[in-house]
């Protein structure tokens, strides 16, 4: 099954017999703002416009739980995030399909959770929003109750210990820009720099200008190039678990399984016990 749906092919399985269950997923990263400037509120832009039969889901408050040791965006109460997936009517049986604004992180960072938990039939809205092409609907939509009870396990869930050990044994991917890899600039965590024997692999380079993915085949020629070779064991971190969603997106997209490492460089930074590499090598 393909990671990722066209908006030409949503719009055609939502007039069909089976049509997806649809979540908004819109989110931006929480960074410092300028004096005056308001905060990204995603449920304000949900309602201002949404695909029609959506229901909006908060990232920070229902897709991860509150930011403390485990990072910015630790793994959610599995029990809450259930009941938020009931609620938007999501059930085994039923496919969903997710979306956010474009950047396609917070759409990865649900479709990565429902696949970590079981569901057999989720996908990404290629190009997010901005690539909808029919009519747009104000007006909340109150589904069925629906049936899912997640079931952690189902694809590779990586700690700290298990990324540093990937990065020695397999292929670690960073998926944070190049300069924050470096450890040039660190804007949110502690320290900048990198998980010793990780390699840069921005995850924004796995798109083009429309935000849209790169074919599959070009994305496995890029990630053979860093690496990624059959056999060898993928894992991916970022930030805090969110971006890292999206480059394990891509990898899927080009027919490679990765673990995902949640915690991610907010958690592994914050123990000044764990080493920190600097600069382009990976070591």
């Amino acid at each position: 099954m393909n990671a990722i749906i066209s908006a030409s092919e949503l719009a055609s399985d939502i007039a069909g017999t089976n049509p997806p269950v649809l979540l908004d997923i819109r989110w931006q990263l929480s960074v410092a703002k300028a004096a005056g400037e308001p905060s990204f509120d995603g449920r304000a832009e949900y309602a201002a416009g949404h695909i029609p039969g959506a229901v909006y889901v908060d990232l920070d408050q229902e897709l991860a739980s509150a930011p403390g040791a485990n990072g910015r965006h630790p793994l959610p109460d599995i029990g809450r995030f259930g009941a938020a997936m009931r609620r938007a009517g999501v059930s085994t049986g039923r496919p969903v399909v997710v979306y956010d604004g474009g950047q396609g992180w917070a759409a990865a960072r649900a479709w990565w959770l429902l696949r970590w938990t079981g569901h057999p039939d989720v996908r990404v809205l290629d190009g997010g929003l901005p690539s909808w092409e029919g009519s747009l609907e104000t007006a909340a939509p109150t589904p069925a109750e629906g049936d899912f009870t997640p079931e952690p396990g189902a694809v590779a869930l990586l700690d700290a210990d298990a990324a540093a050990a990937l990065a020695r044994s397999g292929v670690l991917f960073d998926a944070r820009a190049g300069e924050r890899y470096r450890g040039e600039v660190e804007p949110i965590d502690r320290v900048g720099g990198h998980i010793p024997g990780a390699l840069s692999a921005p995850t924004n380079e796995n798109v083009g200008a429309d935000g849209r993915f790169l074919p599959a085949e070009e994305l496995a020629a890029r990630f053979k190039t860093l690496g990624a070779t059959e056999g060898t064991g993928v894992g991916v971190y970022c930030g805090s678990g969110v971006s890292g969603a999206h480059e394990v997106l891509a990898l899927a997209v080009a027919d490679i399984p990765a673990g995902l490492y949640v915690g991610s460089w907010s958690e592994w930074s914050a123990d000044p016990e764990r080493p920190v590499a600097v600069g382009p090598d990976p070591q």
